[in-house]
Order: structure tokens, then sequence, then C-alpha cells
């Protein structure tokens, strides 16, 4: 399907904002179809003619929320969705992506048409499915929402610099500073963040860049270098001394610079790959750093 809005909402004749009953109704529609396909069979069990088949969380569904979620009378979704509150329902939404798995091996049960009984499972084709269709929903409402993949709902970054959270980096990108950048933006962006964490999560792309500078004197002039890591130290993100500016717009300056790092990151990850493949990449930086 396609990822651009259709005509009304292109045009910007129609708004294509939910309010929090539109989304809900939609949600629950998404689960019982879901449900249906058997994606909640493992955790949830199996609705079946002959007697119910628990899964995980054992007989008693609505226990089994409570258990987890510390909320009474979520369970039947469709009887007790009406007085949801939005913390109710992303709150569902985080837990039954811990719950989803796809049914891979199980059995048709032909009598009245009962259905397919899953024995074995896929989780992570599971939840990656139930993110998809959750987050067809959760994107337009409100200021717009996305469930991760570690399964927590954060707000959407800002439009035109979407793209740049989910872009892959590069293949010797190592590991740990793609976890940790996943993190940050995780901590940034998550729902009823503070401005305490998104300062934490702009010194944690702050030590990222740090952590690759050794590499990074080799791809970056010398000046471009002292101009990265003097936004970080100027505006009281790291090393605290009296001469940084702490006194500026958190809510405006914030985001910039979150977001900036994060391009820095992009793009310095990008050069280090290219200057082990290409000689001349490192050659040019060494050149103007004499």
């Amino acid at each position: 399907m396609r990822k651009t809005p259709y005509y009304s909402v292109r045009t910007g004749r129609r708004s294509a904002r939910l309010d929090l009953n539109e989304v809900k109704g939609l949600f629950i529609a998404a689960f019982e179809d879901l449900e249906k396909a058997g994606y909640f069979q493992q955790v949830l069990g199996t609705h079946c003619v002959d007697g119910d088949l628990p899964g995980s969380a054992g007989d008693d569904v609505e226990v089994f929320f409570f258990r987890k979620l510390k909320k009474r009378s979520l369970w039947p979704f469709r009887e007790s969705s009406g007085n949801w509150e939005e913390e109710d329902l992303f709150d569902v939404i985080e837990l039954l992506h811990d719950c989803a798995s796809k049914g891979v091996e199980g059995r048709y049960h032909s009598y009245l048409q009962c259905g397919r009984h899953f024995e074995t499972f896929d989780q992570e084709a599971g939840r990656n499915y139930f993110r998809v269709t959750v987050n067809e929903i959760l994107r337009d409402y409100d200021k717009g929402y996305v469930l991760t993949a570690r399964g927590e709902i954060v707000t959407i970054g800002p439009k035109g610099l979407r793209d740049l959270e989910s872009a892959p980096r590069p293949p010797g990108d190592p590991t740990s500073v793609q976890q940790r950048v996943d993190a940050a933006i995780d901590k940034f962006r998550r729902r009823g963040s503070t401005s305490s964490d998104r300062k934490d999560a702009i010194r944690d792309l702050a030590d990222i860049l740090e952590f690759l500078r050794p590499q990074a004197k080799a791809v970056l002039t010398r000046q471009d270098e002292s101009d990265l890591f003097n936004i970080a130290n100027n505006f009281g993100v790291r090393h605290h001394n009296q001469r940084q500016r702490i006194q500026y717009d958190e809510r405006i300056w914030h985001s910039w610079m979150f977001y900036f790092f994060l391009a820095t990151i992009h793009a310095t990850t990008r050069l280090i790959e290219r200057s082990n493949t290409e000689p001349s990449v490192k050659r040019r930086a060494v050149s103007s750093r004499r």
C-alpha cells in the first residue's frame, strides 16, 4: 500500500487527524482481525467450539491484563474501551506487542468451521506485522505516534526528519553505536519525556560522536571537528563550566541539537565507511588539516 496520503488529505481539503474515540474504534477493529488470524493464540489462547484453549496468559485473560498493567476492567476490549483514556490505550497496545506472534503450524478444526489452532509461532514476524498494523492508526492520532521495534509508543519526529531516525547505518557501523543511537532516539521521543530526558538523549548522541572522534579526525577538517564539539560543550549539554550558554529556549534548541547530532552521526559513519574503501576521502581530510 502507498505511504502518501490520498487526494483530499494530500491537497489539504481534509485533516487526517483522528480523535481518541476514533483511534480506539480503529484499534479494536484491527485487534479483532489479528485475533481471528491467530496472532494472539500463543499468549491469549484460542477460541474453540469445543471449549476455549488457554495460552500462556492462563485461563483468566482479564487477570493477566491486571497483573501486567495494574489496571482493572481492560478486558474484553470492545466492552471496556469506551472508558479508556489515552494512557490505557497505549498501555494495552504496548502489552499486545509483547503478546503478538504469527501462527506457523497447526491444525484446522473443521467442526462448525472453528478455524486454525496453531501449535508453533513466529514471534518476530507477529510483532512486526502488529507494528505495521497499529502504526497506520497511531500516526494520524493527535501529534502523531509510532510503536517502535522496542515495543514503546513514542511521538513521531518532525516532518522531513522522520526518515533520518529510521535510516540504516552503514554496514561497517559498530553494533554498539547503532544500539546507542536507537536508545537515544527512543529516550528523546518517548511519551511523557521531560526536558531532562531530552537533554540526556542529546548528551548520549554527543558521547557517540566523542567515541567516533578518533576515526572522524581522518575524514573531517580540523574546523568541522571543532565546530561539532563546540555545539555540545557551549550549550551546557556536556562538561559544565561558567562560559556555557544555559539561558536558551530548550523546546527549540534541544530539538535542533538532537537532529543536528543525529544527522552528523549518520554523515560521519558514512564518511568513515567510505574512507575504508576510498583512500582519497581520507587524504583530502588530512590535507585540509595542514
